[in-house]
């Protein structure tokens, strides 16, 4: 039985010490201080616009990204303007209406 117990505890310590590694090897490989802007394109109803802002500010509340997140209206409809600027009130989003680059 304590051969088994010392198996656990010798293999828990392994883990323990390789996962410290890799959270190491994580804060390393991250960018430093320059932060990016992630640009969506938004038509019509604004379909698929929520759980998108959503994955990026999940990106940005892990740490794993920086930045802005900034909703181009490329024609979004009353509905679509509705989501957008309820969006918009999250802090690190931003609307804007150039429509400029919209594919």
């Amino acid at each position: 039985m304590t051969e088994l117990f010392q198996f656990f505890s010798i293999l828990l310590a392994a883990l323990g010490l390789a996962a410290l590694g890799w959270l190491a090897l994580g804060v390393l490989l991250l960018p430093g201080t320059c932060p990016a802007r992630m640009v969506v394109d938004a038509k019509g109803d604004g379909g698929g616009l929520e759980q998108t802002v959503k994955a990026m500010l999940w990106l940005r509340s892990t740490g794993l990204w920086w930045g802005e997140v900034v909703i181009e209206d490329c024609g979004l409809d009353q509905r679509g303007q509705a989501v957008a600027r309820a969006l918009a009130r999250r802090s690190g989003v931003r609307l804007s209406g150039d429509d400029l680059d919209c594919v």
